[in-house]
């Protein structure tokens, strides 16, 4: 009984009957009122390239600024100027011969507007968050590969461990809370259930992983660690619908914002 929604190839929008329409309200002069840049909490999001099979997660990288822009925050991005692991041809989920920056892919999730992580700095930023994808696995560490005795990429373990030393928030998403657990000793992740259910949860052996290398993890759809001051939600890490996981990386970010007034 799901309504179908149609996306159009050529950009052209098909009419909807007035009797079908539905009326949205303009409220006073149709302004949306904007947080004072003085009140506004500063959020910097991490990238890993862009694509999921090789990069960030682009639903999640766009939920994640969504959510930001909601709440008033400034956001910047940033990403290692690296090469990536390799490249993936999305359409077939095959690797491609070819080499791609992580940094220059980036850019396309960040509309151009994207800063080398080597220049970014905790001392004057209130949070920090990093999409999932499988970037966060094989460009931002070797967790694709290696597993639980993964490394971290230098410039993603130095941003890590000098927020978690400013005692300031960390929000990741999908599989990227590998990263917190492999840095920071004890962290309390989730990256959803134990056990697969049915197929539903087909990373499920990644909490395995995430104890293996010191961390603890709870299996929620939101997880904050108060201690450490980490957020963390499964995001695709499931099979779960699209406005789900949007949601819950709106209550990651949500959690993470209420963590940098306190």
């Amino acid at each position: 009984m799901a309504a179908e929604a149609w996306i159009v190839g050529d950009g052209d929008i098909p009419p909807v009957s007035d009797s079908m329409a539905e009326e949205v309200l303009i409220v006073g002069d149709g302004e949306i009122p904007r947080v004072s840049n003085s009140m506004a909490e500063e959020a910097w999001i991490v990238l890993s390239g862009c694509g999921v099979y090789d990069g960030t997660e682009i639903h999640e990288a766009s939920a994640i600024l969504v959510h930001l822009s909601r709440q008033g925050a400034e956001v910047k991005m940033f990403a290692p100027d690296i090469p990536q692991m390799h490249v993936i041809d999305h359409s077939k989920g095959q690797p491609s011969q070819e080499n791609r920056n992580v940094l220059v892919e980036s850019a396309r999730l960040a509309r151009g507007d994207i800063t080398a992580l080597s220049k970014l700095s905790a001392k004057d930023h209130d949070a920090i968050i990093f999409p999932g994808g499988f970037g966060a696995a094989k460009n931002l560490s070797s967790f694709a590969v290696d597993g639980e005795s993964c490394s971290i990429h230098s410039e993603v373990e130095r941003v890590l461990q000098d927020f978690r030393k400013a005692d300031k928030p960390i929000g990741l998403c999908c599989i990227a809370p590998v990263l917190a657990a492999k840095v920071i000793p004890g962290v309390e992740v989730t990256v959803g259930q134990e056990e697969e259910h049915g197929g539903k949860w087909p990373y499920c052996g990644t909490s395995k992983a995430i104890q293996a290398m010191g961390g603890k993890h709870s299996a929620k759809e939101v997880h904050v660690d108060k201690a450490h001051k980490v957020v963390t939600t499964p995001a695709f890490m499931g099979q779960a619908p699209l406005h789900i996981i949007f949601d819950g990386i709106g209550s990651m970010v949500s959690n993470v914002l209420k963590l940098t007034r306190k």
